[in-house]
């Protein structure tokens, strides 16, 4: 860590300064956020600005999966106990938006990075993190996402001898592959809904044997590690065996697991559990998920699945039927064109439940709920899907860009 002497260079400032104008300008326009615009004109004015950026923050990267964008925002409000925070809260997480979003902490002491999978090495080169957290692996984005394994391969080859301390979820088989190239590891009995991704040892591609909630590959030996954290029910268990209970306003078993990895992390920095857990508790929604708005005198939560692993998470949160379910799939540039991730999402356990579908490829869907025989009706618009539902809670579960569109429908 260099000291709080001005780490910015003059073409580091003009290109922040730039990077800052060209995203105003996006804004002012209607594009979004334009954090990634600008970001994108910053580092092509200064290449190594990341580095520079970060190079007085103590750093923490976040990569996974499913679970990212949550678990950022939860370590974020954590650290905020010991200092000012920087964070991309709200997801840009390749090159060009973390930079934009680091250019925006000048006094900040943490910088809270969620990092897109694929460019997790590259980013832990440029920030040297103090901490890496890694929660699953699973599949995503099949037309361009590397397959898991290869993913794995990728960070354990960029993570090999790294200065991190590396927290890391014992009960992902990828995940304890990738990261037991590190020197420092804190393991995190997180637990694992979806498996179907790990049947296989990543090390010798020998059958994965799994009693119980534990794992090991029969033929060569690796096996899930002891964790030192974990989450049990609502507490987490630290080092010490203490258990300091989970209080969330977000739903859902995955979030608990979200909140283990986070007090792990937390503690890494110096910040205790119970006042990383209690400060968790502010977090309600993370970029519109998990929200409650009301919609043509209906509640709508929106919840985003954007992968198998998540479908299944979201499942087991929804309310029981009969609860009216509204689902939106689209397969645009940043959900990934390949849709045949539906057929390994179970939709069976929507059974009892009116649905409705609507998106780009609600025909698809469509198809997939007719094999899982679902009842349903295929609608031309949210507004319609609502219309066909009773007053009262609606569940709305939806991919990557359909989420932004429902949530630019019904004002969120």
């Amino acid at each position: 860590m260099a000291g709080n002497s001005d780490p910015l260079t003059p073409r580091a400032k003009l290109a922040v300064t730039a990077g800052k104008a060209v995203a105003a300008a996006s804004r002012a326009a209607g594009r979004g956020s334009g954090s990634v615009i600008g970001g994108r004109v910053a580092l092509k004015l200064d290449p190594d600005l990341l580095a520079r950026l970060a190079q007085n923050l103590d750093c923490v990267l976040v990569s996974a999966t499913n679970g990212k964008t949550t678990t950022t925002r939860l370590i974020a409000e954590a650290l905020r106990a010991a200092g000012p925070v920087v964070s991309n809260a709200l997801g840009a997480n390749m090159p060009a938006g973390i930079t934009s979003a680091l250019a925006g902490g000048s006094d900040a002491k943490f910088g809270v990075i969620e990092v897109d999978e694929k460019y997790l090495a590259g980013v832990a080169r440029d920030t040297d993190p103090k901490c890496i957290a890694l929660l699953n692996l699973s599949r995503d984005q099949l037309d361009r996402a590397a397959e898991t394994r290869m993913l794995a391969e990728n960070w354990r080859e960029g993570l090999a001898g790294s200065k991190a301390v590396v927290v890391a979820n014992a009960d992902d088989p990828l995940v304890v592959w990738a990261a037991s190239s590190s020197p420092n590891v804190i393991w995190v009995a997180a637990g694992q809904m979806w498996k179907d991704d790990a049947w296989s040892c990543p090390s010798c591609g020998g059958v994965m044997q799994r009693p119980g909630d534990d794992w090991f590959c029969g033929e060569c030996g690796f096996r899930r590690p002891t964790p030192s954290w974990a989450l049990s029910g609502d507490h987490v268990l630290d080092p010490h065996g203490s258990a300091w209970p989970i209080h969330l306003q977000l739903p859902g078993r995955a979030n608990k697991a979200n909140a283990a990895s986070s007090a792990a992390v937390a503690a890494v920095f110096g910040v205790p559990p119970q006042v990383a857990l209690e400060r968790m508790y502010q977090v309600q929604a993370v970029a519109g998920r998990y929200d409650v708005v009301q919609f043509e005198g209906r509640d709508l939560r929106l919840l985003l699945a954007k992968n198998p692993a998540g479908w299944l998470e979201t499942f087991s949160l929804i309310d029981p039927p009969p609860t009216p379910v509204i689902l939106s799939v689209n397969a645009r540039g940043a959900d990934g064109t390949d849709t045949s991730w539906l057929w390994d999402v179970d939709y069976t356990r929507l059974t009892g439940h009116p649905i409705c579908v609507i998106g780009d490829r609600k025909l698809d869907l469509a198809v997939r709920l007719e094999v899982a025989n679902q009842q349903f009706q295929v609608c031309e618009n949210v507004d319609q899907a609502v219309q066909m539902c009773p007053p009262g809670r609606i569940e709305v579960i939806a991919n990557y860009t359909a989420f932004q569109d429902l949530r630019r429908r019904v004002g969120n």
